[in-house]
């Protein structure tokens, strides 16, 4: 195999290589390391680099699994035992986990070779990865831009075929967002479908979710097969699915009712380019036979209040236990300031306060449900605007007042689906003139990836966008 080749492939397809003998894993590694090399610098995607542990991980035999000998970054939200994992924080920045993830020890299971961490925001709090320790992630497509966040290093080093496939994770659109920014696929799978222990037996109150970005729907499926399933700690599981979730692309969706809007949850306008963009896919699917109407669910609370309080709280936490670990108060010498005013606030709310925006999410929760008793299918904007400049959030300024009102119009729509537990995919339908990613989001009722990589797979076929490339890429 000719190495120029490499970023033809999706991940299926590099580990059949690897079956057939055409390609060793060390071959595979030594290519993703190569490409780091000339794209990293520009892109600022893999954060913490430990070739080594691939290269050990290869040399005592990869386990048999459907990604046998593929390269993989993990995100650096997650622990891999004997590698530095620092959460995006100046204070955990020469931390080494001790021991393995449950979804870690799961990718690891599959027969990917772990060669480093990509980047994210600080603790994972934000849809733009610019993290003081590391610097921003940019935008293969234009580095002036965001990749995207909080998996932006995946996103962007998928986009710049690096590899084809990287861990993800998403508590409030963090898959979608950057797959979106960065115009990859993203899958956020329904609540518990992926293990999020051993430390923790939910994340941000059960709204966030593992999973990986990719080039191609299959390579993400065929990775929910890997990965998917409750461990011991599970305090819920997912329904299980019909079949393997690799057998449901290229399967016929058959003829879905597809609602659709072109708007923000909260009736603002979004970019003109994007709500054109929307229509027309509904168009395009409408010419593949579903049938489409413009219908959009009701708002019976704020997602922004709740998942503020939820996340903030959540932030609370793990800067207490930061304290206790280190016998100290924290500062902005140890955490952004974003970061210390979420959890300085955090310490103002009542238990009444976390409980009300419990019921918030559950009344968002139960419209939703409501709602897709008239549809099989949700589409709208995965994003509102364009991806963020770099720099456009600030999570070190004087003033953080900005960032709310942006975040409301740059990602009004995700994080309800996390708050549902629902699945939902960004895809990377359309581009605008100036050449960046718009995606897609595309929601279904609890439990129905299937449906969801079935109607994927098809959009896939109608309108491909593997071989489309950002000017960073390999």
């Amino acid at each position: 195999m000719s190495f120029k080749e490499y970023g033809n492939y999706d991940a299926v397809g590099l580990a059949e290589l690897v079956r057939k003998k055409d390609v060793t894993p060390k071959e595979l590694l030594d290519e993703a390391v190569a490409r780091t090399a000339k794209l990293d610098p520009q892109i600022n995607a893999v954060v913490v680099k430990h070739y080594d542990y691939a290269e050990r991980q290869i040399a005592k035999g990869l386990p048999d699994g459907p990604f046998t000998g593929v390269p993989f970054l993990l995100k650096d939200l997650e622990p891999l035992e004997g590698t530095r994992t620092t959460w995006g924080a100046t204070v955990l920045k020469d931390f080494v986990a001790d021991h393995n993830s449950t979804l870690a020890q799961r990718f690891l299971d599959a027969g990917l070779a772990i060669f480093g961490k990509s980047a994210s925001p600080e603790f994972g709090l934000m849809p733009t990865t610019e993290s003081r320790l590391f610097g921003p992630t940019r935008n293969p497509w234009n580095l002036e831009h965001s990749s995207g966040g909080s998996s932006g290093g995946a996103a962007a080093a998928v986009a710049a075929r690096i590899l084809p496939v990287a861990h993800a994770s998403d508590g409030g659109g963090s898959i979608r967002i950057p797959a979106a920014a960065s115009g990859v696929f993203g899958m956020k799978p329904t609540r518990a479908r992926n293990p999020v222990g051993p430390d923790r037996g939910e994340g941000w109150g059960g709204f966030a979710v593992g999973h990986v970005v990719s080039v191609s729907v299959r390579d993400s499926a065929v990775m929910m097969d890997a990965i998917h399933g409750p461990e011991p700690s599970s305090p819920y599981v997912a329904p299980p699915p019909e079949r393997p979730f690799s057998q449901e692309v290229g399967r016929d969706p058959g003829r879905l009712r597809i609602s659709f809007t072109d708007k923000s949850p909260y009736g603002d306008a979004i970019d003109p380019e994007i709500a054109e963009a929307v229509r027309d896919v509904a168009k395009l699917l409408a010419g593949l036979g579903h049938h489409v109407e413009e219908r959009a669910p009701p708002l019976a609370a704020d997602p922004a209040a709740a998942i503020t309080t939820i996340v903030g709280s959540n932030t609370g936490l793990t800067l207490r236990l930061l304290e206790q670990r280190f016998g100290r108060s924290l500062t902005t010498d140890d955490v952004e300031r974003l970061t210390l005013a979420m959890a300085q606030n955090s310490l103002k709310l009542t238990p009444v306060d976390y409980v009300g925006a419990q019921l918030a999410a559950f009344q968002i929760s139960r419209a939703l449900a409501t709602f897709f008793e008239g549809c099989d299918i949700f589409l709208s904007p995965t994003l509102c605007t364009p991806p963020v400049r770099i720099g456009e959030l600030n999570t070190m300024s004087e003033d953080l007042s900005q960032i709310a009102p942006l975040l409301r119009r740059y990602i009004p729509g995700t994080s309800m689906f996390n708050m549902s537990g629902q699945p939902a995919m960004s895809v990377p339908s359309a581009w605008n003139k100036a050449g960046l990613p718009l995606g897609m989001m595309f929601a279904a009722r609890f439990g129905e990836e299937g449906l969801l990589f079935r109607l994927a797979g098809q959009l896939e076929q109608a309108r491909p966008w593997k071989d489309r490339r950002p000017p960073a890429c390999g």
